[in-house]
C-alpha cells in the first residue's frame, strides 16, 4: 500500500499520471561559478588552465563579451541571471562540486541572485574525488537548507544501480534527482526519479523522442539537452569538435527537444567556456572562434545570437 501511494505522489507532482507532462516543458541551463580573477579572487581560476594567460588569452576556443569575469563579482552575477531569466529559463542548474569546494561556497550568493531574478535554483552534483552515491545523498539532505529540491547527478554511472537506489530511498516526494544516462532502465533501477543526457556531442537528438516516451512508461521525467556545439581543444586535451554549423545544430537539437514531450528541456550550457557549448554573449578575438554569421547576424547582434535564439525557441515550446 504505501509503495502504491508513493508512485501516485510521485506520478502527480512530475505531471505523469497518465505517462507524459501534463503541459509545456520547464527550461533549465546548466551555470558554472568556478572563474576568477586576481581583483576580485586573489588570483586567475579556470581561465588560465593550460598555460592561457588571462585576460590576454583564456582557456576557452571563444572569447567572453564581458571578458575574463570572476563569478564572485555581484554585478556580474546580476547581470548573467537578467540575460537567463530574458531567455524565459525557468531553473539554473548550478554546478557543485561538493560541501566545502569553491562552487559550495558560492552556492549561496548565486542562488540568491538567480531568485531575485525569479528563477529556481537546482544543483549539478559534480564527480569530486571520492564522491560516493551515500555522500550525495548527505549533499541533497544539507541542501534543502537552501531550498533546493532538484539535483542532477553527472557521470551517476560511475557507481553501481544498487548503490544509488540504496542511497536515494526515503527521499522526500517533493526532491527529484535525475541521473545521467539516457538509458531509462538504469535510471529506474538506481532509483532516480528522471534522466539527462548533458552531453551534447554524445547524445544525439534523434534519440530525444524514443527515450523520452521510453521515460515516461516507466514513470521517469526526461531532460533532454540541447546545445550550440563543443570544442574544448583549447582547455583540455580532447580533440572532438561538433560544428556549431552557424547555429543549425542548436535548431536542430532544440526542435527535436520541444517535439519529445519532455518534462525538461535542458540547455548545455550557458557558460562552460572550456568545452565551448557556452551560449553566453562572445565576441569577435584573433585567433578565437566567434558567432559571427549565425542566422545570418554580424556585430553586436551575432554576439549575442544564441542568447536571443533561445528566448525565440522558448518562446516556440510555450506557443507552439
Amino acid at each position: 500500500m504505501l509503495v502504491a501511494i508513493a508512485a501516485a505522489a510521485l506520478a502527480a507532482t512530475s505531471g505523469l499520471a497518465d505517462g507524459a507532462p501534463a503541459g509545456p516543458a520547464r527550461v533549465a541551463i546548466f551555470y558554472y561559478p568556478w572563474y576568477g580573477t586576481p581583483a576580485h579572487d586573489a588570483g586567475w581560476q579556470h581561465w588560465n588552465q593550460r598555460g592561457a594567460n588571462p585576460p590576454l588569452s583564456v582557456a576557452a576556443n571563444f572569447y567572453p563579451a564581458r571578458g575574463a569575469y570572476s563569478s564572485t563579482d555581484p554585478r556580474l552575477l546580476a547581470a548573467h541571471m537578467r540575460e537567463i531569466a530574458e531567455m524565459g529559463v525557468d531553473t539554473l542548474v548550478v554546478s557543485w562540486w561538493g560541501l566545502g569546494s569553491v562552487e559550495d561556497k558560492r552556492l549561496r550568493s548565486v542562488a540568491k541572485a538567480a531568485r531575485k531574478m525569479g528563477l529556481a535554483v537546482a544543483v549539478h552534483v559534480e564527480p569530486w574525488g571520492g564522491r560516493t552515491p551515500g555522500s550525495v545523498r548527505v549533499a541533497i539532505d544539507s541542501l534543502r537548507s537552501l531550498k533546493i529540491r532538484e539535483f542532477y547527478v553527472y557521470d551517476s554511472t560511475n557507481d553501481a544501480d544498487e548503490a544509488w537506489a540504496e542511497a536515494l530511498s526515503g527521499l522526500e516526494l517533493d526532491t527529484h534527482v535525475f541521473a545521467n544516462t539516457w538509458l531509462p532502465g538504469k535510471a529506474q533501477a538506481g532509483g532516480f526519479q528522471g534522466l539527462y543526457s548533458y552531453d551534447i556531442a554524445v547524445y544525439r537528438a534523434e534519440s530525444f523522442r524514443r527515450t523520452c516516451a521510453s521515460a515516461h512508461r516507466l514513470r521517469l521525467l526526461c531532460g533532454p539537452s540541447v546545445g550550440p556545439g563543443f570544442d574544448a581543444r583549447r582547455a583540455t586535451p580532447m580533440t572532438t569538435v561538433v560544428d556549431r554549423r552557424k547555429g543549425n545544430r542548436y535548431d536542430h537539437m532544440w526542435r527535436a527537444a520541444v517535439g519529445a514531450s519532455a518534462d525538461v528541456i535542458t540547455i548545455t550550457s550557458y557558460n562552460e567556456w572550456h568545452e565551448g557549448t557556452q551560449i553566453e554573449p562572445a565576441r569577435v578575438k584573433k585567433e578565437y572562434g566567434s558567432y559571427e554569421g549565425a542566422w545570418g547576424l554580424t556585430g553586436a547582434e551575432a554576439e549575442r545570437a544564441y542568447v536571443d535564439r533561445t528566448r525565440y525557441w522558448v518562446d516556440r515550446l510555450r506557443n507552439p
